[in-house]
């Protein structure tokens, strides 16, 4: 979920971003598409088997499709002519698997053609994802359309890595998540990689007083400055968001206590008595923080936009 663009207004964002909750059942495509969720996850397990990276990136993918117009599938079209689609959108470049999803929407297609939402695919593509990555599973409701809108700049109103808690607070309020939600969902950092550029606010120049920023640990700051110096930065420089970074695990918690978050974002999560106490009963209990994830995750997931069902995810019907 990680950004680094300016935070739009709030007038602004709830003029262009208005997702409603409409009814979705987990037993959507029980007589129109049986073997769907089958399908998907034969996909991704495919696909994971062959990178590693998968699962992060489609768990990343769907929440900066679902902040963005509602669960829609709108991250997913390409670009055409003058307009520059969300995947071209600077937070999105670093985006990853799509090809994952057009596999699955191929088979899916091929059983049912006509049928299963493309922004459903990802949904059920994302629980896969973690799952894939030994965390827990959940019945994903279904019946999501396929949004025909999609627009970089809109990109902006996701929430960036150097966010504090209010501003958090507030991205996450406007799409109707609470303060709880907040923080299971970070909980997802857990997954992946991130690129210098979404922490290098901590470790260069932090502010007029400290170079680096001082809650991070002393010696995790020196590992990272190391990685990501001012000056002849290797390409594609970064850090694992955690040191199991394809275990879908409570690390992340723990490693906030430790000051050894990456984004500012992270260890915002402690500014706040209630998200901070959070963040202790999710380090201390790898089931409360698991349970709370699969709750929000059906909540966020539930935010809908959509008008069709897409024959290509890539390009509007």
């Amino acid at each position: 979920m990680a950004l680094n663009l300016v935070f739009l207004s709030s007038i602004l964002i709830l003029s262009v971003f208005s997702p409603v909750i409409n009814a979705l059942s987990s037993n959507y495509y029980d007589k129109s598409c049986c073997n769907v969720e089958q399908l998907v996850s034969n996909a991704v397990k495919k696909a994971t088997a062959n990178d590693k990276t998968v699962p992060a990136a489609l768990l990343r993918m769907h929440f900066h499709d679902c902040f963005i117009r509602g669960c829609d599938a709108s991250v997913l079209l390409n670009s055409k002519g003058n307009n520059k689609a969300e995947k071209d959108g600077p937070p999105n470049i670093s985006l990853h698997a799509f090809y994952v999803i057009d596999n699955a929407k191929k088979q899916v297609e091929a059983s049912c053609p006509g049928v299963v939402s493309c922004a459903d695919i990802l949904a059920l593509a994302a629980r896969d994802a973690v799952v894939q990555s030994g965390g827990p599973s959940w019945n994903v409701p279904k019946g999501r359309k396929d949004g025909r809108t999609s627009l970089a700049t809109e990109t902006r109103q996701l929430p960036a890595p150097t966010f504090n808690i209010s501003q958090l607070q507030q991205s996450f309020s406007q799409r109707g998540l609470s303060m709880n939600d907040l923080v299971a969902l970070s909980g997802g950092h857990t997954l992946g990689f991130s690129h210098c550029s979404s922490f290098q606010n901590r470790i260069h120049n932090f502010n007029a007083t400290h170079d680096v920023d001082p809650t991070l640990h002393s010696s995790f700051a020196a590992s990272l400055k190391n990685t990501c110096p001012i000056k002849n930065r290797p390409k594609n420089a970064g850090a694992t968001m955690d040191p199991s970074a394809t275990t879908f695990d409570n690390t992340y918690f723990k490693l906030i206590l430790q000051g050894k978050s990456l984004f500012s974002s992270d260890q915002a999560l402690l500014s706040f008595p209630k998200t901070q106490n959070l963040v202790t009963k999710f380090a201390s209990s790898q089931q409360a923080f698991l349970d709370a994830f699969v709750h929000s995750m059906i909540k966020m997931s539930s935010i809908t936009g959509g008008q069709e069902i897409r024959k290509d995810c890539r390009v509007v019907n």
